[in-house]
């Protein structure tokens, strides 16, 4: 669901239906996100190949808590859903519960809890940002050139959630199937869908309907 028109699975041709393709081979269905940039298919593959950048230099543990950290503070649900579950690989689930609830863990280094607070502050409003926050980083042996990574991922979650958020984007129907708690936690902004979530139809299944 959003507030624009979008190409439905079923009609998308060219770049579109290429874009759902990728899209489907990684979630199982066509992610409500991804319909919104069904009208500008070739910005969705770019903010593909820059979020693959911003990652690289950092381990998926890092990427995902800074990542969480930023789409919970500017209240997508859909990112918040799906970077909390991310983090399951690596925290307990009643730990992810608790940074959603109270911002914090026992299973956080305090270099983490840095990283994160920052990240939110940077989702929240940049120009707040002071020389102390650098400061307080370094103080953890973060450097500058990991500062840069942070503060480009939490901007770069900015970027999309923004996207999403500003057309009306849901998150997808499978979230609902989340354990409860964690569920209601992490939906901090938007609702999840109600409506199943659809899928491409294969070349054959195509071809019989024509």
């Amino acid at each position: 669901m959003s507030f624009i028109e979008t190409v439905a699975p079923s009609q998308a041709t060219g770049e579109a239906r290429a874009m759902y393709e990728r899209q489907q081979a990684n979630w199982g269905y066509v992610p409500n996100y991804a319909k919104v940039f069904s009208h500008r298919p070739e910005v969705l593959a770019r903010w593909g190949r820059l979020l693959a950048e911003i990652h690289r230099p950092m381990d998926k543990r890092r990427f995902e808590l800074i990542t969480f950290a930023a789409a919970h503070a500017l209240r997508n649900s859909a990112c918040t859903l799906a970077h909390g579950k991310a983090l399951t690989e690596f925290l307990s689930a009643e730990a992810v519960l608790a940074m959603a609830e109270q911002g914090d863990c026992e299973n956080l280094s305090a270099a983490e809890r840095e990283m994160m607070a920052f990240s939110r502050k940077i989702a929240r409003d940049a120009a707040s940002i002071e020389q102390r926050d650098i400061d307080a980083l370094r103080r953890h042996g973060i450097g500058d050139a990991e500062i840069f990574d942070i503060v480009a991922t939490a901007a770069g979650r900015a970027f999309f959630t923004k996207i999403l958020d500003g057309l009306g984007v849901l998150a997808d129907a499978p979230w609902s199937s989340m354990d409860e708690a964690l569920r209601w936690s992490l939906t901090v902004g938007r609702p999840i869908d109600h409506r199943d979530a659809e899928c491409l139809l294969d070349e054959l299944e195509t071809g019989a309907s024509a």
